[in-house]
């Protein structure tokens, strides 16, 4: 199973926002410290709740998840990069880069789930922000959104407790 890294982001209920949406990340090239260059690749879909989504997926990162620290910190260095040109994109509702994001919340999801559990990265629009009280976490995006600041991706080896417990959870899963 590919562990797909991206920029997901929920554009509400019109297709034309999230077509408009990926036309600004399609083929984007992200500049790494290195010199080298990530193209971001788009994908739009529709989730459960009738909203469209776009995932933008920058080229040439793991598909297997982080497997060391490298991994990890290439994966910081292209989120940040997201959140910057993020910053100047057609209006949006809310996104999270990481790994495994896709319609990480729905938007009924969200904001049941806003006031308790904290998504370090999310921004979102302040609309949304003022419908849920404001929480303090949040600091001020770019005109119109705020955030939880991101806190880049960290590269966590497997212990063989690890291991073990993954192996257990599948015999009692099956």
């Amino acid at each position: 199973m590919a562990w797909a890294f991206s920029l997901s982001v929920e554009c509400g209920q019109l297709q034309n926002a999230a077509e408009r949406f990926a036309a600004y990340f399609e083929g984007a090239a992200l500049t790494l410290s290195t010199g080298s260059h990530a193209q971001c690749d788009t994908t739009i879909f529709k989730d459960m709740d009738e909203n469209w989504w776009c995932r933008v997926c920058p080229s040439d990162v793991s598909q297997i998840g982080i497997e060391a620290p490298d991994t990890a910190y290439l994966m910081t260095e292209l989120g940040i990069l997201l959140y910057q040109r993020l910053r100047m994109a057609p209006p949006f509702r809310y996104g999270i880069v990481g790994i495994e994001v896709d319609e990480f919340r729905t938007y009924t999801e969200l904001l049941e789930d806003l006031p308790t559990v904290s998504f370090p990265g999310l921004v979102m629009a302040e609309d949304i922000w003022r419908a849920i009280a404001s929480p303090s976490t949040f600091r001020s995006f770019t005109q119109g959104y705020v955030w939880q600041p991101y806190e880049g991706e960290v590269y966590k080896p497997l212990t063989v407790s690890d291991v073990l417990k993954e192996q257990m959870r599948d015999l009692f899963v099956a």
